[in-house]
């Protein structure tokens, strides 16, 4: 530690003598050329030629080498589009600017550096120093000038650090950038509306999960940061919008772990005249696109496993599964008293208001979920658990509803849309009861949505896919924190 603090103390006098000789801190500096743009234009140049052309050009970015010899140094510096190394002498930038130089610049510092191109003798691209200007005289020294950025929660708390000297963590962020981009030309394509929606809700709606709570003073009301943008997504449809589709920012008062963050981002959309099924075709088509474009391949390893999109997910009804990975018979998974026996046997808590769909889908949380490796789209989830998905024509107990799950996890939730306004009302009814009850999670009543519903939702179906848990995937990325720019961490 006093190391460290040493060299704070020595750029902070380096600082104070850069702001008194020039007055610091100068926004004045112009790029010409990103560095791979410099690559890309001259790698194949060689160096009689370079010398020849005098090419001109000017840098800026931050110092990530530096190699002080006398009248001539070397330094590399890293922009936004990666790196690229810098000649600087005496000679061509004048002695008082060597001088600030040598006396001032250390590794981080932000600098600006004109010149021409040209090729050393070992053939490496670099910038020939004629003007060089400090930017930014940085008071905190990089990670591995002295033990490296190796802690994964600093990486974390201090992402600005990790993109610095990272280039894996810069070209994650990349691809989470294209993969939104990809998914906005998808559904433009297809006719689809890009929508924003409110994310302060008078009522929670759309989903089961516990909301944060705020207060707007004027109104002096409470208000509740969106838990989904299903609800209004809805309305448009309603309003005559037939394909509409939000990418949004969704909260839930939840706990932190390697699947959830309580800010995430959703990809919602709806399509009028189209039920489950449709959704199910369309997600297969995205999920094949998005890994050819990131992956280069509809087969990817995630930690190790090899998953494979060039065949159609299997499908199964939860029914189906609970039979298939745990030791429920077909004859008793409909059984309420079997079902109730075996989670309490797994010292899973259960209540007495549960009926036969919660406690199915207990247990296909806690036995079933994780070992669902390949895509595999679970369909015909219980009514109790889908208070806004269409009943299934056969079978009014099951809904007509999905989830995609990979690797033992789930990434997209889509149904048939209940637009039964007498149905549904009913359904938020016995929500609200079970909020009543002490379900924390459970929906309120949401009058207006039944106005609306009221009016006419026709045919329709939506779908919520995760992008935090979709980025995981295609990067291979073990923790949600490791694709969200600033993920919520604990008070230190």
């Amino acid at each position: 530690m006093s190391e460290e603090r040493d060299e704070a103390t020595a750029r902070g006098n380096k600082r104070q003598a850069w702001i008194a000789a020039t007055g610091g801190y100068a926004n004045s500096f112009r790029r010409q050329h990103l560095v791979t743009q410099l690559h890309d234009k001259f790698s194949a140049a060689d160096k009689a030629t370079l010398e020849q052309a005098e090419e001109v050009t000017a840098v800026c970015g931050r110092v990530m080498l530096r190699r002080v010899m006398g009248k001539a140094s070397f330094i590399t510096l890293q922009d936004s589009s990666g790196q690229i190394q810098c000649y600087v002498s005496k000679n061509e930038v004048g002695e008082v600017a060597y001088e600030q130089f040598e006396q001032w610049w250390d590794l981080g510092d932000i600098v600006g550096v004109s010149g021409v191109m040209m090729k050393t003798n070992k053939g490496e691209l670099t910038v020939r120093a004629r003007d060089i200007e400090l930017l930014n005289k940085t008071l905190s020294p990089l990670p591995e000038k002295f033990h490296g950025l190796t802690d994964q929660e600093t990486r974390y708390r201090q992402r600005y650090i990790d993109l610095t000297m990272n280039e894996e963590t810069r070209n994650l962020f990349r691809v989470r950038s294209q993969v939104v981009q990809r998914l906005r030309s998808f559904f433009g394509a297809r006719d689809y509306l890009e929508v924003e929606t409110p994310m302060m809700h008078g009522i929670p709606g759309g989903a089961t999960a516990r909301p944060f709570v705020t207060h707007h003073n004027a109104l002096d009301i409470p208000l509740y940061l969106r838990i989904a943008p299903e609800l209004f997504l809805k309305r448009l449809v309603v309003g005559g919008f037939e394909r509409v589709f939000e990418i949004n920012r969704s909260f839930r008062n939840e706990g932190l772990s390697s699947r959830h963050n309580p800010e995430f981002t959703m990809l919602e959309f709806y399509q009028a005249y189209a039920d489950y099924r449709d959704l199910m075709a369309l997600t297969d088509e995205l999920l094949v696109l998005l890994c050819q474009d990131v992956a280069g391949s509809s087969q990817i390893n995630y930690q190790g496993l090899e998953i494979d999109f060039t065949k159609p997910p299997q499908r199964l009804t939860m029914a189906e599964s609970i039979c298939l990975f745990t030791d429920v018979s077909e004859n008793d998974v409909d059984n309420e008293s079997v079902l109730r026996d075996r989670l309490q046997a797994l010292n899973h808590t259960t209540f007495d208001s549960w009926g036969v769909g919660k406690l199915q889908m207990e247990i296909f949380d806690s036995q079933v979920e994780a070992r669902l490796e390949q895509p595999t789209y679970i369909i015909q989830y219980p009514a109790e658990v889908s208070p806004l998905a269409r009943r299934n024509d056969a079978n009014p107990d099951v809904t007509d509803r999905f989830e995609l799950f990979i690797g033992g996890r789930e990434y997209a939730n889509g149904f048939s849309e209940l637009n039964d306004p007498v149905d549904q009302a009913q359904r938020f009814k016995e929500q609200a009861d079970l909020k009543n009850e002490g379900d924390n999670e459970a929906m309120h009543f949401d009058q207006d949505y039944i106005d609306a519903l009221e009016f006419g939702l026709p045919p329709t179906a939506g779908e919520g896919i995760g992008i935090d848990r979709l980025v995981m995937l295609l990067t291979n990325s073990a923790s949600i924190r490791d694709v969200l720019l600033f993920p919520l961490m604990r008070p230190q």
